[in-house]
């Protein structure tokens, strides 16, 4: 099967290069400003309790809405339920559901081979090598000029109409709004200024939550430790498992990537499963594929 299948036939728009380039290089801005700007005035509890808000709302969006819902179906969820996911991560501003998804089944299909859309091992194993793949497997991919297929990977979300609309570009863009404007209202409602809470809890959190995605790409591909067998590279990184809300526990995730649960071994902190087990105890999440101590023992004597 030749790559080429799973790309589209036309490029990606000049409009969408040109949001993608604003998604990175505005937080990233920001980010430069808010040295000198917490130097000088300093930042406020406030401020820093919106941005965990936000930072835990629009990253849970992604980790178990985007990931583990929508691209690995590890549980299952009622409409109004995957509605709230698919805004929740559209507002960590790392693109329309469908999107996102179809670049990901892509990575697990491909995953360090050919194909694969963000491997840091796509020039080499050289250091010089390992270092221009690193860069493209953290940021340089999302500039990419073509666009993995929808139709191929998500024919079961493109029948989804509610996420099919989410999706689209038009539908994503009050999203984006929605992801600056929140913080600052809610700076503002509480008192306080609607300026600072947008800075930190929009752009800055935007940033910081961004790289610590990326981070699963490159760094969770190049560092670290594997417990079980893969076919691939991917590793576990215990530093990144809070701020990735467990996602950094990419060994196990690779080996078994519909499990609900991707720390598995004991003292692996993975907030994201949590989640999912506090939504199947409402009754909002059904079917969770929890993990199965046969199948990791199974995958552990393979190592």
């Amino acid at each position: 099967m030749t790559v080429s299948r799973d790309l589209a036939a036309t490029p990606v728009p000049w409009f969408e290069r040109v949001m993608v380039a604003l998604f990175v290089v505005v937080p990233f801005l920001a980010v430069l400003v808010a040295v000198p700007f917490a130097w000088g005035w300093g930042v406020g509890w406030r401020d820093l309790a919106i941005a965990l808000v936000f930072y835990l709302v629009t990253g849970f969006g992604i980790t178990v809405g985007y990931h583990r819902h929508f691209t690995h179906r590890s549980f299952a969820a009622p409409a109004w339920l995957r509605v709230a996911f698919a805004l929740a991560g559209g507002m960590s501003l790392q693109g329309p559901v469908i999107r996102w998804v179809a670049d990901h089944r892509r990575h697990h299909k491909y995953a360090d081979r050919e194909g694969d859309p963000h491997s840091p091992w796509r020039y080499g194993t050289g250091v010089v090598a390992l270092a221009k793949g690193l860069l493209h497997a953290h940021v340089g991919w999302l500039f990419r000029a073509e666009r993995t297929s929808r139709r191929r990977f998500c024919p079961d979300l493109l029948e989804d109409r509610p996420i099919r609309l989410l999706s689209h570009d038009l539908a994503y863009a009050p999203v984006v709004l929605a992801s600056m404007a929140l913080p600052a209202l809610a700076g503002w409602a509480t008192g306080g200024s609607w300026l600072t809470a947008l800075f930190w809890g929009g752009l800055v959190r935007v940033f910081v939550q961004h790289h610590v995605t990326w981070s699963i790409n490159s760094i969770c591909h190049t560092f670290g430790t594997a417990e079980f067998a893969v076919r691939d590279r991917s590793r576990n990184v215990s530093w990144l498992a809070v701020l990735s809300l467990g996602e950094s526990w990419h060994n196990l995730h690779h080996a078994d990537p519909t499990c609900a649960r991707h720390g598995v071994l004991p003292g692996q902190v993975d907030p994201s499963a949590r989640l999912i087990r506090l939504l199947e105890r409402r009754g909002w999440a059904t079917d969770v594929r929890w993990p199965q101590p046969a199948r990791l023992d199974r995958l552990r004597a393979l190592t």
